[in-house]
Parts: C-alpha cells; sequence; structure tokens
C-alpha cells in the first residue's frame, strides 16, 4: 500500500515538474525583438513596481524582470538598449490637447514666450516681408497677464488695435489668445468681418470696446466666430491640394511634438467628422506615428446623424479610438471667460461666459448615453463646473442601466467645495493639466480671490480623497506640449518667482506618474492595453535622461527624453 502511493505520489510530482518545464520552455522560446537592460524601469504596475530590464515582442512586452531573467529572450536579431541607469516609463499620455491645433501652431507665428505688445506688433512687421497684399497673417499664444507691462490705451488689460492697424494696413490679421478663448483682429480683419461700433455680441461672447462703444481689436469667447467667418473664407480660396497638404503638414508636426517630448498617446479634445475621417484614412495606412484618442466635437444636428458611424475602437494597430463626445460651457480664466457662480473680484460687472446653453449640452449628453460614448465638456469656473456635474448627475439617473461610464470633467479648474465630493461619488474623471495650475497661479487670486483660490483652485488632494481618477495633460497648444514641465507642476506647484501655489494640493511623484499613464489610459477604457509596463500591454516606453521620482526639485526640468518607443519601434531618438 505504501510502495503504491509513493509511487503515485512520485509520478505526480514528476508530472508537475514536467509541466513547469514545457511552461518555461514556453517562454524562453518566445524571443524577443526589443530589449532594454540595467535600467530603472518604473512599470505603474503593482505587481512588479520597479524591474530592471523588459523584452518585447512585436508590438507587445513579454517579459519584465531582471537583466538576468530578460536575457533568455536575447537572439542574434534582437535590438537591445543598453539604458546605462536610465529612467524608463510607461509613455506619457496626454489626456487633453488640441492635435490639429497643435500642429498648426507649428505653422503660425508664436507669441508663447513674447513680453509684450510691442514685441507682437514687431514680430507681425517682420512676417510681412514674406507676405502678399492681401494675405491673412496669423499667429497664436499672446496672453495680457504674461507680460511684462500692460499696453496702453488698453481694456481690461487687453490693447488697442492701432498699433497692429499701423504696421498691417493691408493685410489682415488674426491672432489667437494662448488659451484659445479670445483673438486679437487688426482694422483689416474686422473690415473683412464686417464688424463695425453697432455690431453686437454673439451669443456666449464679447467683442471687447472702448469707452465710445468702438471695437479695439479683442474678441472674447464665441465672438471669434464673427472674425473666422471672414478668415476661413480666405483660407478655402486656396486649391483642394493647397488645403490637403497643408492639413497633413500639421499632423506630421503634431507627431514630431509628440514623440520628440516623450508622449505616445495623445487625448484629442474636439475634432469634426472631417478631421476623423482623415485621422482614419492615416490609421489604416500605418502613418499616424502616436496613438490617438477622439472627442467628435460637432453640432447635435450633426451627431443626431452620424454618431452611430463614428464609433472607432483601436483602430490600425491601436493607433485610433474615437470614442467621446466634446462640448464646452464656458471660456477660460485669463481673458474673463470662465463661468462663475460671483463675479469676478477684478471685474464684478462679470461672472464670465457660458459658451453653449445648458439645453444643448443636455441634448449632447443624451446622444452620448444612448449611443455609449463617453462624455466630455469643458468646465472651468466654479458655475460651469457645478452645471457640467447636474448634466451628468440627471443623465445617469435617467438611466440606472448604465454602468461605469467615465465621463469626464475637462479642466475641472475652479470647483465650489460643495461639488469636489460629486467627483468621486459620480464617478466622473477630473481631466486636469498640471502645468495650468502654475502657468495661471500668478492671476487666480486677482480673478477669484484669496478664498475662493483656496477652496477650489486646484485641488488634486481634495479630488483624489473624494474618490475620482485625475488625468494630466497639457492642453496643447495652450501650454507646450511638455509633459517634464507639467509633470514638475504637479508635483511642486512651484511658480518662477520660487512662490508655491497651496502646497497643500501638490500630488506625490507617483501620484503625478500614474496620473500621465495609467490614469490616462483608464480614462479612455484602454487600460487593459495602455498605462503601464505589464506583459501582455502595448511597448509604449518613454527613456528619460533622469530619474524625476528622486532627483530634487529643480532637477526635473532639467530632464529631457532619450527615447520614445511606440509598440517596439524607436520612433524617437536624441
Amino acid at each position: 500500500m505504501f510502495n503504491r502511493l509513493s509511487s503515485k505520489f512520485f509520478f505526480l510530482i514528476l508530472s508537475i515538474f514536467i509541466i513547469c518545464l514545457s511552461i518555461s520552455g514556453l517562454q524562453k522560446s518566445k524571443k524577443a525583438d526589443l530589449v532594454l537592460m540595467n535600467g530603472k524601469i518604473v512599470t505603474v504596475d503593482e505587481a512588479k513596481p520597479e524591474v530592471q530590464a523588459l523584452a518585447v515582442s512585436g508590438d507587445r512586452i513579454i517579459a519584465v524582470g531582471s537583466n538576468e531573467e530578460i536575457k533568455p529572450y536575447i537572439t542574434q536579431k534582437t535590438e537591445v538598449i543598453n539604458l546605462e541607469g536610465k529612467l524608463a516609463i510607461p509613455g506619457f499620455i496626454d489626456s487633453h490637447g488640441h492635435f490639429t491645433g497643435l500642429g498648426q501652431s507649428k505653422m503660425v507665428l508664436n507669441f508663447m514666450e513674447v513680453k509684450g505688445w510691442d514685441e507682437v506688433v514687431a514680430m507681425t512687421k517682420e512676417a510681412l516681408k514674406n507676405a502678399k497684399s492681401g494675405d491673412w497673417i496669423f499667429g497664436r499664444g499672446w496672453h495680457q497677464e504674461k507680460w511684462d507691462k500692460t499696453p496702453e490705451p488698453n481694456v481690461d488689460g487687453l490693447p488697442f488695435h492701432h498699433t497692429l492697424s499701423k504696421v498691417s494696413p493691408d493685410n489682415p490679421v488674426l491672432f489667437t489668445h494662448a488659451s484659445g478663448h479670445a483673438s486679437f483682429a487688426n482694422a483689416k480683419a474686422m473690415e473683412l468681418a464686417g464688424i463695425t461700433k453697432d455690431t453686437q455680441d454673439p451669443p456666449g461672447g464679447e467683442i471687447v470696446k472702448d469707452s465710445e462703444g468702438n471695437p479695439i481689436g479683442a474678441f472674447r469667447e464665441t465672438a471669434q466666430r464673427l472674425l473666422r467667418r471672414a478668415s476661413n473664407s480666405y483660407l478655402e480660396s486656396r486649391t483642394p491640394e493647397e488645403i490637403g497638404t497643408e492639413h497633413l503638414r500639421g499632423i506630421e508636426l503634431a507627431v514630431q511634438e509628440c514623440l520628440s517630448n516623450g508622449v505616445t498617446s495623445f487625448h484629442d479634445a474636439g475634432s469634426s467628422f472631417e478631421t476623423i475621417d482623415l485621422f482614419k484614412k492615416l490609421a489604416e495606412e500605418g502613418k499616424l506615428g502616436i496613438r490617438l484618442w477622439v472627442m467628435i466635437r460637432d453640432s447635435n444636428e450633426r451627431l443626431r446623424e452620424r454618431l452611430s458611424e463614428y464609433k472607432i475602437i483601436g483602430m490600425g494597430k491601436n493607433h485610433l479610438t474615437v470614442r467621446a463626445i466634446k462640448r464646452s460651457l464656458d471660456g477660460a480664466l485669463g481673458p474673463h471667460g470662465a463661468w462663475l457662480l460671483k463675479p469676478y473680484e477684478d471685474l464684478p460687472s462679470s461672472t464670465g461666459l457660458n459658451t453653449s446653453t445648458v439645453d444643448s449640452v443636455k441634448e449632447s449628453a443624451r446622444l452620448a448615453i444612448e449611443n455609449d460614448f463617453q462624455f466630455c465638456v469643458h468646465a472651468i469656473g466654479d458655475r460651469a463646473n457645478q452645471e457640467t456635474l447636474n448634466i451628468f448627475e440627471a443623465a445617469f439617473k435617467a438611466h440606472p442601466d448604465k454602468k461605469d461610464l467615465r465621463w469626464r470633467d475637462e479642466h475641472s479648474q475652479h470647483l465650489h467645495p460643495e461639488d469636489i465630493l460629486r467627483f468621486g461619488q459620480l464617478g466622473v474623471i477630473a481631466s486636469m493639466q498640471g502645468i495650468h495650475c502654475t502657468s495661471d497661479a500668478p492671476y487666480v487670486i486677482k480673478r477669484l480671490g484669496k478664498k475662493r483660490a483656496e477652496e477650489g483652485a486646484y485641488v488634486w488632494q481634495k479630488l483624489m480623497e473624494s474618490g475620482a481618477i485625475i488625468c494630466n495633460g497639457t492642453d496643447a497648444p495652450v501650454e507646450f506640449i511638455d509633459p517634464i514641465a507639467c509633470f514638475y507642476a504637479t508635483v511642486t506647484r512651484k511658480l518662477k518667482d520660487g512662490t508655491v501655489f497651496y502646497a497643500d494640493q501638490r500630488m506625490s511623484r507617483k501620484e503625478a506618474l500614474r496620473s500621465y499613464t495609467l490614469n490616462c489610459a483608464y480614462a479612455g477604457f484602454q487600460e487593459d492595453i495602455l498605462g503601464s509596463l505589464t506583459p501582455g500591454k502595448l511597448a509604449d516606453i518613454t527613456v528619460l535622461s533622469k530619474d524625476i521620482m528622486t532627483v530634487p526639485d529643480d532637477e526635473i526640468l532639467n530632464t529631457e527624453v532619450v527615447y520614445t518607443i511606440v509598440g517596439g519601434k524607436v520612433l524617437y531618438k536624441k
């Protein structure tokens, strides 16, 4: 009896041993196309938070571990990158930006770093040397709150058009504010747009005027559309070939900007059906370069007609996903366009601008939930955020069968204290931009006052305590698409003058990295394929020159992107 039992036990152990050897052999038989070794690899995966090496086959990660554990995956054909101790992390995911706008910003005058209105005028004068009479001059990035001095004369810090009109009398000029929520035009542009002293403000917009009622050249929010009609007429007068070439060039430039900054996936915060058609074509041809997750931004009428045809998941080897609708309820804080519950501290006559009617956004919410799309609403002021949460809550109650919707409040910048807990309670994702906090901070208190600023401005820790997921990004081209600068802002909240904007709301470095990787993947229903360096997931990896998880705060900004890897392919190398 004992011998029979011993014999059975022996054969059982032998069988298990053979099976284990077989599994091990199968694992080792899968050879790698790419291996990273000798690094500090932060995986953002709790199962194995930090490893030395990883192996990739095709576009997927097949193993992570020590150098010794990964060596068996290497063959003569394997590309091996010796990280030499450098930090590798999941590819940065920018969870809110404007993809075609990013490309277009590289083809116009760039005012992101100008120090005053005189510099804007001087750059315009220089650009005119290469322009024909009648050509429109476009630019982007000016911000009156970031200039060294306030121009004179001005209205709310905004200059008058006369000096610009003098240097460009025959060429219409249209310059977009850094936020995208205001524009500046010269006399010629206003003439072509038919704008006079008698032109009335459109709903949700404002033509800024002087004390005598004359337009000074500044246009807030929806009033910009009055100018766009004239500029679009000019742009559409070109040949289809010229227009097509420009669109493709813009996309190419946007891809280059993403890759050189370590961004492997980009959440595009609003494109038309026509732009999405172009993305589809490029994805099918394998020409997108990075991964795009797109929100549809179009009229409710067009959404009703076409929405059912445009839910796209993982087209072109997971390079294009379209699964959300985007709307806006207000503007930006800088141009006094954020919609507030109480008037601005520095402009008591205004509570900002409601740029789309609440009823129209409610209708978009209905279309989203009934067609299984995510819904994303731009909301910056406390009134806009409150209305957004009300719209979301009503839609959820009307459809109790719909679960795990992951609807998104885009920006979530200034909140009423009573609304903070609602994010966690409703499961609403706060899609925020760390860099906006330190970029806007110099004028937040001026706009809102200390009490509102402290209670509800960029309250990351309060939101996370409510149970909310925060995903990070830059809102490019509103800010530079630089994850390192955004990461630094997120973990320090330090301004250029060395002061810190409400330090208690800073994220830890681990929280900040997660907000730029796995949380972003979750915000797009892509956490099964992106956001961490986990076997089975897509091999999207960013390698950095410094260890942003441990270096002193001020060294973070000196970090450079060394490699950007998308789907196991090195697409950028410094």
